[in-house]
């Protein structure tokens, strides 16, 4: 095995998923904290969250996320075996399915991008607390990873406390944020060459609810 591939199997491999340009990584949304409470709201983002139906119930990711969870809590190189596992990656995204765990989760995450300046990291999350606390305690967030808030209920407006944030609307138009076009007739449920949700120049991405 190359080293790339030893490096891929102790952090417990990489996800690779339909509408991404690029590997992501992601655990059990079983595992959300925030989440958790979100899907007992009607209204809310996470009522009918993907990351709980369809192939993400699939045993061998139910088996893939275990993996990566696992990984994450024994092994102590994580974030250099993540660092490798990148390789020459130019963008990859945190949690397609899942969320933060903790703030030393975030911490690790903020490492491995000072490690690989040149990959944008994109981190969605809807861990108020956990993004609050690590920016009082660092100050801010690597230059290559964009940690975008999520608003918790649909059409809902953007948090004002965060420099990076996300929504979800249910309407032709978002009202708020710039549109995301994945789910566009243009683009027809991938992200094409658009890579906005990774640009921290732009505040708030709103996506289509799907």
């Amino acid at each position: 095995m190359s080293k790339l591939t030893d490096a891929r199997k102790r952090i417990g491999g990489l996800s690779t998923t339909s509408k991404m340009p690029t590997k992501s990584w992601g655990i059990s949304a079983t595992l959300c904290t925030v989440g958790a409470k979100l899907r007992k709201v009607v209204g809310s983002t996470c009522r009918d969250c993907y990351a709980l139906k369809g192939a993400y119930v699939w045993r061998s990711v139910r088996e893939a996320h275990a993996r990566r969870l696992e990984a994450w809590k024994s092994n102590p190189n994580w974030v250099k075996d993540f660092t490798i596992s990148l390789g020459k990656m130019e963008h990859f995204r945190w949690f397609d399915s899942g969320d933060l765990q903790s703030l030393s989760m975030l911490e690790a995450i903020a490492q491995v991008a000072r490690n690989t300046p040149k990959t944008k990291h994109w981190l969605p999350t809807r861990e108020y607390k956990v993004v609050r606390n690590f920016l009082r305690k660092n100050g801010s967030f690597p230059d290559n990873l964009t940690v975008r808030v999520s608003a918790p209920t649909v059409n809902g407006p953007p948090s004002a406390e965060f420099a990076t944030t996300s929504t979800t609307h249910s309407t032709e138009t978002p009202s708020h944020g710039v549109e995301c076009p994945a789910y566009t007739l243009e683009h027809g449920g991938k992200c094409g060459d658009c890579r906005n949700c990774w640009d921290s120049s732009i505040k708030t991405i709103s996506y289509r609810l799907h």
